[in-house]
């Protein structure tokens, strides 16, 4: 097996061997997400993506330590000039629900969502509201250093003498005479020494609610901040990778650089992992455009750009079909062909496990398998991983047309490589194990409920207690009413 991996680094703006600081372990830590609304199919590629890159570095034999962190505040409307309200309180206010209420509403149906396409979960989930004082800490060290500054209760990053003593605009290439020509003055930015300057704390206004006592205000930190600290904390000083969608380049991802680098005075991580966007039929996708499609809304056809239902391993599979660094434009038509060319594979599986020896070898397994590692260490090509596997899926046809011939040493090997490429690397489950019949599971649940209420009536509340908290624990909310339970995922 080759262990060779080459990951395209944005810092380098190149492909570079992938050599950890420690081996044979191995940091990543992936920006996850702000938890106001319900995960779309930027989230399903993002989280793919790197569930790919954290099963690879697993097989090679690599101890990883993955971490994917949860936004739960401080991630303002307007992130580019860090201004606006705190999307998390803002969906709060229209929902008529405390903050912490929205967060766990929407992490619930990403954590689900996630588990319907089968990605792992990571090592660690650290959240931004535990730790809070890690934050202020962190911040005092960058007002020690004399990079950041208090100004009526906030505290900012001076970009001006950053750049002036390391440079900035490394990862996205924005420099700042950019930054200055490009950078809208907006009320409320006079507190700020220059517009380009990034909120490390926010004084809270009186009406905010989620807000934390600190040596500048009554506040919150803002929204870079966060995964400096928790990427230090659980990964060390520096870490090897860092992951994210194309989008944090800048400014997010930036300013970490910046602030990690101005206290450590040396890069906070070796390889900066990006993933591409997804497009609907050409155009970004955005609510604005009303193109926006949610997780859930795929699982079940509910929405005005599907034709039908698609199940999680049709959009795995689709999004694996495309290099993770090119753009992935979505149709009806493209998820189709998908779901097609995944129906193709697990019935070559299926044919495969039936299959017996038959002579000597007149296929090559050794060749097959060391182009599938070939694709895979240069730099997670999986459209071309995906294209040898369908190569061996005619060979499969072959031998089962008696065409070709195959030794039972060799089969044993293909059932193998086939295994380990397609189930434990690229992620994939056989139809039945990756169903998603949201009808289906309706009616189990509506079951549950009935066995539930009839136990209530025959007085055995254990019972119905125990059924109550099996569907809680499965991500159900149950709610009773004077006209009987009522359930939501």
């Amino acid at each position: 097996m080759n262990t060779q991996l080459h990951i395209y680094n944005t810092l380098s703006r190149k492909k570079e061997l992938f050599e950890p600081y420690n081996p044979p372990y191995a940091g990543m830590y992936v920006c996850g997400p702000t938890v106001y609304s319900n995960p779309h199919l930027g989230h399903a590629r993002a989280n793919t993506v790197f569930d790919i890159l954290y099963r690879y570095l697993k097989h090679l034999g690599y101890k990883v330590r993955y971490v994917r962190n949860i936004t739960d505040v401080g991630h303002l409307e307007n992130e580019d000039i860090g201004e606006g309200e705190d999307r998390i309180e803002k969906k709060a206010r229209q929902e008529q629900l405390e903050p912490m209420e929205v967060v766990q509403k929407y992490m619930n149906t990403f954590h689900r969502n996630m588990k319907e396409l089968n990605v792992l979960e990571p090592d660690i989930e650290p959240r931004a509201t535990g730790h809070i004082i890690e934050q202020q800490q962190f911040i005092s060290r960058l007002l020690d250093e004399g990079m950041a500054y208090e100004s009526n209760g906030s505290v900012y990053f001076d970009v001006s003498k950053y750049n002036d003593r390391y440079g900035y605009g490394i990862l996205s290439g924005r420099v700042l005479e950019d930054l200055i020509s490009n950078t809208r003055i907006l009320e409320g930015q006079d507190e700020k020494r220059n517009v380009y300057d990034f909120a490390l704390w926010k004084k809270a206004s009186p009406e905010h609610i989620m807000k934390w006592p600190s040596p500048w205000s009554e506040g919150f930190p803002g929204w870079h901040i966060e995964c400096s600290v928790m990427g230090m904390k659980y990964l060390g000083k520096p870490f090897d990778i860092h992951g994210g969608g194309m989008d944090l380049i800048f400014p997010h991802h930036e300013s970490e650089i910046a602030q990690s680098t101005a206290v450590l005075h040396r890069q906070p991580v070796k390889y900066w992992v990006h993933n591409n966007m997804i497009t609907i039929t050409g155009q970004k996708m955005a609510r604005s455009l009303d193109n926006f499609i949610t997780l859930d809304e795929l699982w079940s056809g509910d929405h005005k750009l599907l034709d039908r239902a698609y199940e999680p391993m049709t959009i795995r599979f689709f999004i694996l079909q495309a290099h993770y660094r090119s753009t992935l434009d979505f149709s009806n038509e493209a998820l189709q062909a998908a779901e097609k060319g995944y129906k193709r594979l697990m019935e070559a599986i299926d044919k495969l496990d039936t299959l017996k020896a038959s002579g000597k070898s007149t296929i090559d397994v050794d060749e097959l398998s060391g182009k599938c590692y070939e694709a895979m260490n240069d730099d997670l090509n999986t459209p071309i991983m995906i294209s040898h596997l369908f190569d061996g899926v005619r060979l499969i046809n072959s031998v089962a047309d008696g065409k070709e011939k195959i030794t039972g040493d060799d089969l044993e090997k293909l059932k193998k490589l086939y295994n380990v490429m397609v189930f434990d690397i690229l992620g994939l489950k056989k139809p039945g194990q990756a169903g998603h019949n949201t009808e289906l599971t309706g009616q189990l649940i509506d079951t549950l409920l009935e066995l539930r209420q009839q136990a209530k009536l025959n007085k055995d509340f254990e019972a119905a207690d125990r059924i109550r908290k099996r569907l809680t624990e499965m991500g159900i909310t149950i709610k009773d009413t004077k006209d009987g339970a009522i359930w939501e995922l």
